[in-house]
């Protein structure tokens, strides 16, 4: 699997409900109600608003037995009204509620890190090899009578592992990284392949990109290992909203669409969940498209690891390149006649390339498959002349301004993903200077390559979450949007705490009704504030750390 000649993964059918994921069926758009799950007519009407905008699939959470039992009048509403659009219940910290739901709707999300486990204790993280063998055997007691009922019922699973959601006993022996990751879903994947359970898809998502997009070529590369072809649902947890959100989750997405990978997807955004499947759907047609065009003449250079790729070193030269940040064109690199310009449609001049080395390259595309065109090129490069710094430019001449953000951050996030680019520069006429620049360092932000802005990892609202969190994010947004580098999680309720947010200097999270608790990093510095009180809270402790500065 490679970015550059589209080919999807393979992997087995499984069919939710009317729906089929894997195979040679459609990548599947789906979205998750931020409704309360016993508010049955709002839930209807919400996943109705989801499936007229495109969504086949609808993930509603279930935080107890009374909730479960309710989506089954949910799903009963829904089919009254003409709507057979298949629903997910998604589980944490209770198994009972995963029986309760197998029996009432077409497929049942369960948390590796929380199913059969207690929530993380942060505590224990050694285990003798006896007391983890014990562990996974209480784990296939648990986990078989449930694939049996769902079995009996023609109910599906999805194994959704969450970084920062590992339990203590994989956090014992790997860490909270991708490879402990993998090897949380492959625990539950193996008792399913031995109790001849099929009906499975996979999630394994972060907030971070990279982590996102490593853990999964590592799951691929680990399933196949053990011949296992499950289908992949792609997200990054926590996008956030606006173009942030959407720059984030185009950036972690498309770079596994791009190689191929990925059988449903889900856009998680702060925002109404219905405004997440035309960037999703935009997603993916614009990734599977690229199997019409012209194929590219592909080449990977020698030593390269794709599972994780390693960023080229380069000399510094004209403001770019050595340990310089990524740069953006037209910002903080201006290049001129002494820059050797390429064009990724054409054939090479090597000789040239090496005469001109190791002075900035700049690669161009005319290529209709723009990023695998340059990915093609910039390997080759790798080999002919590792030294000199490269920028990339890719023109999306005719695009309006919201495709051109998707599309330039799923091109540009596969090219910084792999390792490559020393600047990066998008055109377009219909967009100004500013705009441009902007979705530049958006991008790099995206990609973890060079921070300017304020990070917040937000999750997208569910029926847990414990305030209104589209208003809330944007009152902490306008409150600390000015500490570029700073990164905090907006968190609606405890499952989305302090482990998933893994990845935020502090965090904002949903405690009670009205309260709100507040975090340094997976530490809880002040327990069930008012919520009117809160934001102040946040900036009382920023500046007690001295992380605050007021803004111009």
């Amino acid at each position: 699997m490679d970015a550059q000649n589209y080919s999807r993964r393979h992997s087995d059918l499984v069919r939710v409900g009317n729906i089929i994921i894997g195979g040679d069926a459609p990548i599947r758009i789906q979205s998750m109600n931020s409704t309360s799950t016993m508010d049955t007519l709002g839930s209807v009407e919400q996943a109705i608003r989801i499936a007229d905008a495109g969504g086949e699939i609808v993930r509603l959470t279930a935080q107890g037995v009374r909730e479960a039992e309710n989506l089954g009048e949910i799903r009963a509403e829904l089919r009254r009204r003409g709507y057979d659009v298949p629903l997910v219940a998604d589980i944490h910290f209770n198994p009972r509620a995963a029986f309760a739901a197998a029996t009432k709707v077409e497929k049942v999300r369960i948390n590796p890190g929380n199913f059969a486990d207690p929530g993380r204790t942060f505590k224990k993280l050694e285990y003798t090899d006896e007391e983890y063998a014990e562990e996974l055997r209480r784990i296939d007691d648990a986990v078989t009578p449930f694939l049996e009922l769902c079995k009996e019922n023609n109910t599906a699973i999805r194994i959704g592992v969450n970084h920062g959601s590992l339990s203590d006993r994989i956090m014992s022996r790997y860490g909270d990284t991708p490879s402990g990751m993998v090897e949380s879903a492959l625990e539950f994947l193996r008792i399913c392949k031995k109790r001849q359970f099929t009906d499975v898809v996979i999630s394994i998502k972060a907030s971070n990109t990279v982590v996102m997009v490593e853990t999964v070529r590592r799951l691929v590369e680990a399933m196949d290992k053990e011949d296992m072809h499950f289908p992949l649902h792609l997200g990054v947890t926590e996008a956030g909203d606006g173009e942030d959100g959407r720059v984030k989750s185009a950036v972690g997405i498309g770079t596994l669409l791009m190689e191929g990978i990925g059988d449903t997807i889900r856009v998680s955004l702060s925002e109404e969940p219905e405004l997440e499947i035309p960037v999703a759907r935009e997603l993916v047609d614009y990734v599977t498209h690229r199997e019409h065009l012209p194929k590219v003449n592909k080449y990977i250079s020698k030593d390269y690891n794709r599972i994780t790729p390693s960023i080229c070193p380069t000399v510094a030269a004209e403001g770019i390149g050595g340990d310089l940040p990524t740069a953006v064109i037209g910002v903080d690199f201006m290049p001129d006649s002494s820059v050797l310009t390429i064009d990724a449609a054409d054939e090479l001049d090597e000789a040239k390339v090496r005469e001109h080395a190791p002075a900035p390259i700049m690669v161009t595309t005319s290529h209709p498959d723009k990023a695998a065109s340059v990915l093609a090129t910039l390997h080759r490069l790798r080999d002919i002349a590792p030294e000199s710094p490269v920028a990339v430019s890719m023109d999306y001449e005719g695009e309006d301004a919201d495709a051109t953000t998707l599309h330039a951050a799923v091109d540009f996030g596969t090219l910084l993903m792999a390792g490559f680019c020393n600047a990066i520069g998008i055109t377009n006429s219909r967009m100004n200077a500013d705009e441009l620049s902007h979705l530049a360092f958006t991008i790099l932000q995206a990609s973890r390559r060079r921070f300017t802005k304020t990070e917040y990892i937000s999750c997208p609202s569910c029926g847990r979450t414990l305030f209104d969190l589209q208003q809330t994010l944007h009152k902490i947004k306008a409150a600390t949007s000015h500490l570029p580098g700073l990164k905090i999680g907006v968190m609606g309720c405890i499952v989305n705490g302090p482990g998933e947010m893994a990845d935020a200097d502090y965090g904002y999270v949903g405690a009670a009704a009205g309260h709100v608790s507040l975090y340094r990093g997976k530490e809880c510095i002040t327990k069930n504030i008012p919520a009117d009180d809160a934001i102040d809270k946040l900036i009382e402790l920023l500046k007690s750390d001295g992380k605050w500065t007021d803004p111009c």
